[in-house]
């Protein structure tokens, strides 16, 4: 087994962002979470992965062992949090990772610094056009023709972010697997250890509505939507990215990776992992590292 290190450095901004870091050889990834989760459940793919890769895991502010001290409006808060790390770290020339929302901050970093990562990979990413943010209608169910447009409207929101905080704020470990099982793991599920060991890793989540309302306006395409006008900035990402969602994902729609590989165009390569919701990391990592070590190390031969 590897060894993980559990680290914190301090940023220029004032915030104390946690990391887990691997030893490993010259070539270096950066794994970023999505919501609900921090660098801890990227545990079995940075005991797993190949040992020629140096590993880094980062929580993003408001996760993890991450402090929480200014709060996030947008995307690029993340990504500019992801800039003074890797800047406090020395480290340049790196591949990224982002799963789910850490996609959107891994495009957001990409855009806004050419030549500091050399190879994406968006791991059942939120589209370049953002994650939409549908408010609730009465019968508790999302109204997509209601889609919201503030911080507060989705602060407020019934049908998904009062459910999940109040489950943060009672520590209500039950109604947050029962989400996870139903929405999450579609073919497996983590050892029952570990389970409880991810459920105390989401409750430290201190910025649930502020993440929620970021995606929702993050839209760095070219097709403006009700939430965000396009910035455009997409066709500042010139590198090799890998696009993987899994078939039985709930969470990121297939539109959203149409709308991905739209964007991006010819310098994106698609491939679907079979059997895998929205967690390939458990529903079938030995699936995940083959696509990503491949990509990885292809690309490596290729320059």
């Amino acid at each position: 087994m590897n060894v993980i290190a559990l680290k914190t450095v301090e940023l220029q901004n004032g915030e104390t962002m946690g990391y887990r870091e691997r030893a490993g050889g010259k070539h270096v990834v950066i794994l970023v979470h999505g919501n609900m989760t921090s660098s801890k459940h990227w545990d079995l793919l940075l005991d797993r992965m190949d040992e020629t890769f140096k590993l880094y895991a980062v929580d993003m502010r408001g996760f993890g062992a991450s402090t929480y001290h200014e709060p996030v409006d947008s995307i690029r808060d993340f990504s500019e949090d992801l800039k003074l790390f890797v800047d406090e770290l020395g480290l340049q020339n790196f591949s990224l990772i982002g799963w789910s929302m850490g996609g959107a901050v891994c495009m957001q970093f990409a855009a806004d610094y050419p030549g500091y990562c050399k190879k994406l990979v968006l791991l059942a990413s939120a589209s370049t056009r953002g994650y939409p943010f549908y408010g609730t209608n009465a019968l508790g169910q999302p109204d997509v023709t209601n889609r919201l447009k503030t911080k507060e409207e989705v602060s407020k929101d019934a049908g998904k972010t009062l459910p999940v905080q109040t489950a943060y704020d009672k520590k209500n470990r039950t109604f947050l697997k029962q989400m996870w099982n139903m929405l999450i793991y579609r073919k497996n599920q983590p050892s029952q250890e570990l389970y409880e060991e991810y459920i105390d890793d989401m409750l430290t989540q201190q910025n649930l509505a502020d993440v929620y309302h970021s995606l929702n306006v993050f839209n760095i395409s070219h097709v403006d939507n009700e939430a965000a006008k396009a910035t455009g900035e997409v066709s500042n990402i010139r590198i090799p990215v890998l696009v993987l969602r899994g078939n039985l994902d709930l969470v990121v729609t297939d539109k959203m990776t149409k709308e991905i590989l739209q964007d991006l165009g010819e310098i994106a390569t698609y491939v679907e992992l079979k059997n895998c919701g929205h967690s390939p990391l458990v529903d079938s990592l030995d699936l995940l590292l083959d696509h990503v070590s491949e990509f990885l190390k292809h690309q490596e031969v290729m320059r």
